[in-house]
């Protein structure tokens, strides 16, 4: 199965670019869609309170799964049932579901209404994915766990440890989806598994669960080790990711390094074909591609999946062909409508045909050249420096004919770039619900072109 993670915890797409999508990603090789809905979700009864005011309706969910399966792609929903809960903790009337009280990210394990809550909601997401035979229960990052008061005095009263407890939670989550959900089979992350012994691993019974290691998992020097401990004759699922970055934040590790062109993540893979699974691994693979949508519900958005489409392409045939080979290459140009890519440079050449591609062309703007373009052409204009400076602009006077000197030239930088920002929004609004394309012209358009919004106000 190669499969492709939607994070929609930010920058969800609309089903109409889903329904170009989906197309796509099968011609490239994916054969699986995994779904981590969110607040996407349309969440009914107690469990409304969830739902983003853009969530898709149940008529939505239906139609993403008459998509994928005309596609040929298995869906896979993605239930968080541990960490990652910013989405439902961060509402009061689930704060005291919280490990540790000031921080939304975790479920604290030891409150009854914590498993009755996951209950409900595994139950109203399967019911809409009864054609499903695989649900994802994340289980990953569970920030801040054993730091809590009443897992503290499970340990002290247990003489366990965090990974005991972790196990703990885990199985009563699992033991739910198969008895509820007879020949449903279960998959997690195994970041936290990591941190957990071998012999507790092996003392612990985990049912039908495929394990498949999280992006903060890469760089371990054993990736087989928790699988074989927890399914010794019976290895699951190897897995493979990538991600984006946040478009804000310069300094993530290498495997995530934002990128202003969104062809570097294939450095992932020829990494990671450096430790191929054994071969009892390999019955049974899985690869994930995964292009983050934000790192948790509070942070911004990373990029977007229009501009990350080069990449998972170059991703996916990779891992079709067993290597980037010429012929790879060229298929990828080809369904993309690309001349050329050069991937040590991260840039593709030529117009593009894929669905979003003019997102692509104006955010590779935003990124080469808005960016730079707005504080250079002030910076190097020497009458605003000398007859236009913030005093000047704070008491309001100056001298026309200096200010005339550079008044047309900024008016036209200023025309040229309002312009671009709204032929960008309107693409945006093709593929975004209002609030993401609000959100990513704030973080990304508004903060440059404001110092030149203000400037031509002042000038006026």
């Amino acid at each position: 199965m190669r499969l492709v993670h939607l994070d929609l915890k930010g920058a969800a797409p609309r089903v109409s670019y889903l329904e170009q999508v989906f197309p796509l990603l099968s011609q490239l090789g994916a054969n699986g869609i995994l779904i981590e809905y969110e607040d996407m979700f349309p969440f009914k009864g107690e469990l409304e309170i969830l739902r983003s005011p853009y969530a898709y309706s149940e008529e939505d969910i239906e139609r993403i799964q008459q998509l994928a399966e005309l596609h040929k792609l298995e869906v896979v929903p993605l239930v968080q049932t541990f960490g990652h809960v910013e989405f439902i903790l961060k509402h009061e009337k689930y704060q005291h579901l919280r490990e540790v009280e000031r921080f939304p990210n975790s479920f604290n394990p030891h409150v009854p209404d914590t498993l009755a809550l996951l209950k409900s909601i595994l139950a109203q997401v399967m019911e809409k994915h009864r054609r499903s035979t695989w649900i994802h229960i994340g289980a990953d990052e569970v920030f801040h766990l054993g730091e809590g008061a009443d897992s503290k005095n499970w340990m002290s009263r247990n003489k366990g440890d965090v990974g005991t407890m972790y196990l703990k939670h885990i199985k009563e989550v699992l033991g739910f989806v198969t008895t509820q959900y007879w020949g449903l089979r279960a998959l997690m992350w195994d970041d936290m598994l990591r941190k957990i012994s071998v012999g507790a691993l092996r003392g612990e019974t985990m049912g039908t669960a495929a394990v498949a290691p999280s992006r903060a998992s890469w760089q371990c020097s054993s990736p087989c080790l928790p699988w074989q401990a927890l399914h010794p004759a019976r290895s699951p699922c190897p897995a493979l990711g990538g991600s984006w970055g946040s478009m804000k934040t310069p300094h993530h590790p290498p495997d995530q390094c934002p990128h202003p062109h969104p062809c570097s993540p294939h450095r992932v893979w020829d990494r990671q074909a450096r430790f191929p699974p054994p071969p009892a691994v390999a019955r049974e693979a899985m690869a994930w591609l995964v292009p983050l949508h934000r790192y948790d519900h509070y942070s911004v958005l990373c990029e977007l999946l229009p501009v990350g489409i080069p990449s998972l392409a170059i991703c996916l045939q990779t891992l079709v062909n067993g290597g980037f080979t010429e012929e790879t290459k060229r298929k990828v140009l080809d369904v993309l409508g690309f001349q050329s890519m050069q991937l040590e440079q991260s840039t593709c050449e030529g117009r593009g045909t894929f669905p979003g591609a003019e997102i692509y062309h104006l955010v590779e703007q935003v990124h080469g050249h808005l960016k730079e373009s707005i504080p250079k052409a002030l910076e190097e204009e020497s009458a605003i420096k000398g007859w236009f400076s913030p005093y000047h602009r704070k008491h309001q006077f100056g001298n026309p004919r200096n200010m005339e000197t550079f008044g047309s030239k900024v008016m036209k930088l200023h025309e040229d770039w309002e312009s671009f920002a709204r032929d960008l929004r309107t693409h945006l609004e093709r593929v975004y619900f209002p609030d993401t394309v609000e959100e990513w012209m704030e973080e990304n358009i508004n903060p440059h072109l404001d110092q030149l919004r203000d400037l031509v106000r002042d000038y006026r």
